[in-house]
């Protein structure tokens, strides 16, 4: 795996990203920083990794369970350090995962298993912060319409 970054100049603190699967994306700091605010924070970017490496194990968890999910959505609050480096000291991640008649204890296990054995990246980040885990199910099967 391989990424190149490339500063934007003198003018600002913007960076393009290009990765070794051939996709570009962006980062900007903070105008206090010297950036002008144009894209997500390179944390922010690492946050939201984190979340999509998650949220693709447990989507593909379920599916290869043969459960009918629909949707997934993690949202992560992170909390960090005080002083350099502001590492990661706590994240939370609240799951709302959407499908028909899915099994609490088959969602909880799929977070579970992303966590414990897939998610190389909230591996990493588990070395610096305590991660914890929430569950909402939305069920869509719907109710017959009133007559």
């Amino acid at each position: 795996m391989e990424c190149t970054i490339d500063w934007g100049g003198p003018n600002g603190m913007l960076f393009t990203a290009s990765t070794g699967s051939g996709h570009v994306t962006v980062m900007d700091g903070a105008v206090d920083g010297g950036g002008h605010n144009l894209a997500p924070r390179p944390m922010e970017m690492l946050l939201a990794g984190t979340g999509g490496c998650t949220a693709y194990d447990v989507v593909l968890i379920l599916k290869r369970g043969r459960h009918a999910v629909t949707g997934c959505s993690v949202k992560l609050q992170a909390e960090r350090a005080d002083a350099d480096p502001k590492v990661f000291t706590r994240i939370h991640f609240a799951f709302t995962v959407t499908g028909r008649n899915l099994p609490r204890a088959a969602v909880e296990r799929a977070v579970q298993l992303s966590h414990e054995k897939y998610c190389s990246a909230s591996a990493m980040l588990e070395k610096t912060a305590a991660l914890t885990f929430s569950v909402d199910i939305v069920d869509t099967h719907e109710a017959p319409a009133a007559a």
